[in-house]
């Protein structure tokens, strides 16, 4: 070998070794830690929207309690309330998925009116708060990934074991009791939304979803057995214990998945891809894909990764139900790939 293939054959293993050091350098991001906490006033908040917080919190977990307490006394509640249970999870967590998130929050695709409000209705039973409340809230997260103003970052209650752990539990549900969640900007996250008239009026109506996303199955469960029981069932599994499925699963994306599991891509955040959430949440888990190309409508952006609310968008856009489908070029996620 000649000394010009020798030195160009040492820059290009230097010049490997430096791209790799520069993804390693990429792949471990810096966030704000805030020792002190955040800021003073973040939980001076209306007593009323403590309690309904609590409410939002507390009752679909007394729900799972009791309907474990029965499933123990009485058995097996039945096959049409376990439907009742994953078709009520599935529809309302697409709800949020497809509806608020990629729909409402992001613009990641474009579809008629009636299935616009289709998505959006779907979300509201979710109880996860109202579609522009959501919407700001999500947005703002984005603004703020992982640095001080995040509506529900775990990252800013300092790097102890105890920090941590706060700092779970208030990505989870603890940031519902503070102002982001009581008080959002909605001029200045979701002005797009606010001018939507049919979205104003869906918005408004968010306490009649509520009703309705309990009394559905409660009726149906009724229905089906023509008694009182039933519709007890229908409220227990076909109500409380999916909306506490839902939330939950849905909560993690905000907590479980900006701590454990992988990055495939460059962010400015701690956000990281859980695969066991991709698959819960239909498609939210890959979640730094998802802060990687937030208007992305797939979020499995990686072959192996299953995303049940893109291949429901996909299918839509097959249909002629769906247009203006928002994904990032090969070129484009290839320079932001990690590994």
């Amino acid at each position: 070998m000649t000394n010009g293939q020798e030195n160009t054959s040492t820059s290009q293993k230097e010049a490997k070794r430096t791209s790799r050091q520069a993804r390693r350098a990429r792949q471990r991001p810096k966030w704000e830690f805030d020792p002190a906490g955040l800021e003073p006033d973040l939980y001076d908040i209306p007593w009323g929207h403590r309690v309904a917080m609590l409410a939002v919190v507390g009752l679909p977990m007394v729900g799972l309690v009791i309907a474990i307490i029965c499933l123990w006394q009485y058995g097996w509640m039945g096959w049409p309330f376990l439907a009742m249970l994953i078709g009520g999870w599935l529809l309302t967590g697409m709800g949020i998925t497809i509806g608020f998130h990629r729909l409402l929050t992001h613009n990641s695709f474009a579809t008629f009116r009636p299935i616009r409000a289709f998505w959006t209705i779907a979300g509201a039973l979710a109880i996860e708060g109202s579609p522009l409340v959501w919407c700001a809230v999500h947005r703002r997260h984005h603004e703020k990934s992982d640095h001080q103003g995040d509506p529900h970052s775990p990252l800013l209650h300092g790097s102890s074991i105890l920090g941590m752990f706060k700092g779970l539990v208030h990505a989870h549900f603890g940031w519902l009791f503070t102002k982001y969640s009581a008080q959002p900007n909605l001029l200045r996250y979701v002005p797009d939304l606010v001018n939507d008239r049919l979205l104003i009026s869906m918005d408004r109506a968010y306490y009649i979803w509520i009703l309705l996303s309990l009394a559905i199955p409660t009726a149906i469960g009724a229905a089906i057995t023509q008694s009182w029981y039933g519709a007890a069932m229908g409220f227990l599994w076909g109500g409380a214990v999916r909306i506490f499925v839902t939330h939950h699963i849905t909560w993690s994306i905000n907590s479980i998945c900006h701590v454990f599991g992988k990055r495939h891509f460059h962010t400015t955040d701690n956000s990281r891809n859980n695969s066991v959430f991709g698959i819960l949440a239909m498609g939210e888990g890959w979640h730094n894909n998802h802060h990687a190309f937030p208007t992305s409508a797939r979020h499995g952006l990686l072959w192996w990764q299953f995303d049940l609310s893109w291949i429901v968008i996909r299918a839509m856009e097959k249909l002629g139900l769906a247009w203006d489908v928002v994904l990032p070029s090969r070129r484009v996620l290839e320079k932001r790939r990690l590994y």
